[in-house]
């Protein structure tokens, strides 16, 4: 199986004029695809990028859909059906489609021009090993593309990742249960970030505590939380904060301040408190971020459900009904 440097190679040998690249995907699977996403947007200049959940790609596809596009369709079990359906909408329209999933052979894979086949199971680490691959391809795409110049630190940084989270997660315990203890009762908790770390905010409230905990929340932007949702902010209003390390820590910390400022109930998971400075230089650590972020909160939502008595995998309709 080709790797994302040589799939991206093979790409670019085809068709050497990319204009276009399209991150698809559903839930959790979609919200991996922000890092990368992310990173094009804030590095190319000649690319247009778009991320896109899949039924909206399939019934209101891009009408800059075509060979000049690279379409990354991720999806975990490579089952979900708008997923699947993205992946052959993308390659009738002639786009270079690349699978990224963690089942070989699955449906995702049997349209896609290339596949990624990604652990999940094996550590903590596996968890983001979805929107590690995803943030490779984007990094060859754009070196291939116009050249990136902090190319070497961030492949150093990406080849380092998942030793320092593997590492982080074995000292979390102890405050996840503490979270868990505070929080187990709540009905409703407020998740924010910034920056590439936003849809680990998205992930975490939608994912981790609407879908798994039965828990309202609401997802905000560190900085646009001063423009409207900071009404909300009252004591002992149950927040949780992922900090960044890099450009946009200012957002998060402003936030902070405030929160604090009206006593809310606030938890902060920080990068800067696992050493993610150790691997990644300024140039690169924006992107990372989201990555130890993830790892970190998987420890802490284990113990939420354990403190609640409400396994990860307990659902009402997912697995149950048609829909």
């Amino acid at each position: 199986m080709l790797s994302p440097k040589e799939i991206v190679a093979k790409i670019f040998k085809e068709e050497s004029n990319i204009e276009n690249v399209m991150f698809v995907g559903c839930g959790a699977s979609m919200a991996d695809l922000y890092p990368a996403k992310y990173f094009l947007e804030k590095n190319a200049k000649k690319l247009r990028i778009s991320l896109s959940t899949a039924n909206e790609f399939n019934y209101d596809s891009p009408a800059s859909l075509g060979k000049n596009t690279i379409v990354i369709v991720a999806s975990l079990g490579g089952t979900t059906p708008e997923s699947v359906e993205a992946t052959k909408v993308a390659s009738k329209a002639g786009a270079h489609v690349i699978s990224v999933t963690n089942s070989e052979g699955s449906p995702l894979t049997e349209a896609a021009e290339f596949v990624v086949v990604h652990g999940f199971h094996e550590s903590y680490a596996a968890k983001v090993a979805k929107m590690k691959n995803v943030l490779l391809l984007a990094v060859e795409i754009f070196q291939a593309s116009e050249k990136y110049d902090h190319y070497d630190e961030m492949i150093d940084a990406l080849n380092k990742i998942d030793g320092l989270i593997n590492k982080s997660v074995k000292s979390v315990t102890p405050s996840a249960r503490v979270f868990a203890e505070q929080y187990k009762d709540d009905k409703l908790i407020y998740v924010l970030s910034s920056g590439a770390t936003y849809d680990v905010a998205y992930s975490t409230a939608s994912f981790l505590f609407m879908e798994m905990q039965w828990i309202a929340a609401p997802t905000l932007n560190s900085g646009e939380y001063f423009h409207g949702p900071f009404e909300m902010t009252e004591k002992n209003v149950p927040y949780l904060l992922f900090m960044n390390d890099g450009p946009t820590r200012h957002l998060d910390a402003r936030a902070l301040t405030f929160l604090q400022r009206f006593d809310a109930k606030v938890t902060t998971i920080d990068a800067k408190d696992y050493g993610l400075d150790s691997i990644a230089s300024d140039n690169v650590i924006d992107y990372l971020n989201p990555m130890i972020l993830t790892g970190v909160m998987r420890v802490y939502a284990e113990q939420l459900a354990i403190a609640r008595k409400h396994p990860l995998t307990k659902r009402r309709y997912m697995w149950k009904l048609e829909y």
